[in-house]
């Protein structure tokens, strides 16, 4: 057995395990740092640090404070909130009492939170605000299980009227009822941890299902333990690493890099503010991040965008850096595949060098100049957009897993990795593909099952383990993997011919800088279509350059003759490059973007399909007028 195979095969039965040994290996040691905002709307954040010691003390107490209020193992604990330190330090007190947190998106509207709380069987809600109190107060005839709800900002959410007995208490209550538990009961939570079994109940996640209610996901503590010593041997990240991490911790893909960071020991300044994230990376200066591709697609038309309004002249130097970027990346790559070495040939790096000062070293200080790797998930990243920031020198290393799966399944790793694809399994993570090209996953990190639904589980695992996942993929000769689509999502033409929306759509956003979304249609049809959403902000700024449009609305600047020339143009540059049967014969530029508000993206930032068709369908069917269908 391997020094890697026996560290994994070895774990500890829970991640708060983990965490213990954490605090008390490293207790001087700078665990997390957290941005508080300034005195006035102009002042800028002062970001402040935890030591793991003073991280152990508040979670001890949050542990210590649910088992004063009666909470006992295994029973679940909510947790509404942004991404936050306080989220994390909460998720391991609910771990570390024994209990199991169910994570709920702070976007979720009222009567799906009830749903959450109620299927879950939530005994406390840990609420980030007055928002999320409201949601539970208005609904609390139906959740007679919910004994309390804490709540993390109580500037005036904590209100007397309404509450007389002590339903609503503060998380500094919470807190201060824990460190008097302690005080009685000092061994209360090495003995609570102590007793954790690596089958107990860790995490509910519910999926954010496009149609009918969300299934919730049940993530045993083994899953979180094994998922903390898998990516530690990765080697991707090490104790002198920062970590920025925005992503929501609702969703799987923030959660796990919460406990690789305990095995690992290194630092993560945390802020799920989207809108921050481009003035605090100077700031923060990370080593590592993780994203999803809207946040690279965003930046690269950003930079696009900025580029064009400078002129022609600046537009072309651009147009020639992503050029030389893209073929550096891609030669390199493959020269390290083949020799171990990320060399390129001399012509080619003269050019880089030159492209380097002129375009990317402006972009990495943007990064906060420090930026070793990138690690992308939760949707495909478009392959050129992959190769620009690789040869730019921010490299974007892909993984893919699913809520199922505790998000980390593959990853590329490090320096041998390979654009798009999502690399190899992680240690301990067996993969194969069924005969219809579906990957099936089998490890330690594979759910449980659907919480209180058999027979959805029984849809996709089976009785040996091997979990369907409903991506379609390839596994190269030396294992590295790439997803084509989504199985269900596969597109085949009345002509008998199979598209994969996914690649199109991603060659696309590589091609136009002012495309937020993209999405294909064309299942059962003669011809391939698209409805086309413009990212706001770039669009604005191209506007500006036209004296018709400067000072229209945005629903009439995307309406108009001229952004749909400029579109179309780009579908044309798109369509040189598909094969005739992908091509895109018709398209309808949307009125606005997608956005999670109106329900068209998951917080992860993924696109619901049956959602937005069902919005747009009159542009769809409005495409297809008269054409003939299978």
């Amino acid at each position: 057995m391997s020094d890697t195979q026996s560290l994994i095969e070895n774990r500890p039965p829970s991640v708060a395990t983990l965490f213990l040994e954490r605090v008390a290996a490293s207790p001087a040691g700078e665990a997390y740092r957290y941005p508080v905002p300034g005195a006035t709307a102009d002042a800028p954040d002062e970001w402040r640090s935890y030591t793991w010691s003073e991280a152990g003390e508040r979670v001890f107490a949050v542990a210590a404070g649910l088992m004063a209020l009666g909470v006992r193992p295994e029973e679940r604990v909510a947790v509404a909130s942004s991404t936050r330190v306080d989220w994390i330090l909460c998720d391991f007190g609910v771990l570390c009492s024994g209990a199991a947190t169910t994570t709920i998106y702070p976007s979720t509207n009222t009567d799906e939170t009830a749903y959450i709380l109620a299927d879950s069987d939530s005994r406390v809600l840990i609420a980030e605000d007055a928002v999320q109190l409201a949601k539970a107060r208005e609904k609390r005839g139906e959740l007679p299980n919910l004994a309390h709800v804490v709540v993390i900002e109580t500037a005036d959410a904590v209100a007397a009227d309404g509450d007389p007995d002590g339903w609503v208490l503060s998380l500094d209550e919470l807190i201060r009822r824990g460190e008097a538990h302690l005080a009685e009961h000092p061994e209360s939570i090495k003995e609570s941890v102590a007793a954790l079994r690596s089958d107990q109940l860790a995490t509910l996640i519910y999926t954010s299902g496009t149609t009918g209610r969300p299934k919730g996901v049940r993530l045993p503590h083994d899953c979180w333990s094994y998922m903390a010593k898998a990516i530690a041997q990765t080697g991707l990240v090490g104790e002198d690493d920062v970590q920025y991490l925005w992503l929501p911790l609702a969703h799987v893909f923030g959660k796990v890099l919460t406990s690789g960071q305990i095995e690992v020991g290194h630092v993560t300044a945390v802020d799920g503010r989207i809108d921050k994230i481009i003035e605090n990376l100077p700031t923060v200066r990370p080593t590592y991040m993780a994203g999803v591709p809207r946040i690279f697609e965003k930046v690269y038309n950003g930079v696009a965008a900025k580029a064009k309004a400078g002129g022609a002249a600046k537009y072309k130097i651009f147009q020639w850096a992503a050029g030389v970027a893209r073929e550096y990346g891609k030669v390199t790559q493959d020269n390290f595949r083949r020799t171990g070495l990320a060399s390129a040939p001399a012509g080619l790096k003269a050019k880089h060098a030159v492209a380097d000062r002129l375009v990317y070293a402006k972009l990495r200080e943007a990064f906060g100049g420090n930026m070793r790797a990138c690690v992308s998930g939760s949707a495909a990243l478009a392959p050129d957009i992959g190769y620009f920031f690789s040869g730019a020198g921010i490299h974007i290393l892909e993984g893919y897993g699913l809520t199922e799966s505790s998000a980390a399944s593959f990853v590329n790793p490090g320096e041998a990795y390979r654009t798009g694809t999502v690399g190899k399994p992680l240690p301990g993570t067996e993969v194969r593909i069924a005969e219809d090209g579906e990957i099936l996953l089998r490890g330690p990190g594979i759910m449980q099952g659907y919480h209180g639904l058999p027979e959805k589980t029984a849809e996709v695992l089976e009785d040996d383990g091997w979990f369907h996942t409903g991506d379609i993929g390839e596994l190269s000769d030396d294992g590295y993997l790439k997803i084509t689509d989504r199985k269900k999502d596969l597109i085949k033409t009345s002509g008998g011919k199979y598209i994969a929306p996914a690649e199109v759509e991603g060659q696309f956003k590589a091609v136009c800088p002012y495309v937020s979304n993209i999405l294909v249609h064309g299942a059962d049809r003669n011809f391939c279509t698209a409805l086309i959403a413009l990212d706001e902000p770039s669009v604005r700024e191209w506007a500006r350059e036209h004296e018709t449009l400067k000072d229209k609305p945005y629903e009439q600047v995307v309406a108009s003759d001229e952004v749909r020339e400029l579109v179309d143009g780009y579908v044309e540059q798109l369509n040189q490059g598909l094969q005739r049967w992908q091509t895109i014969k018709k398209f309808r530029i949307l009125p606005r973007d997608l956005d999670v508000e109106h329900g068209d993206l998951t917080p992860s930032l993924k696109v619901k399909r049956p959602v937005v068709e069902r919005e747009f369908k009159h542009l769809i069917d409005e495409m297809y007028e008269g054409s003939r269908a299978a």
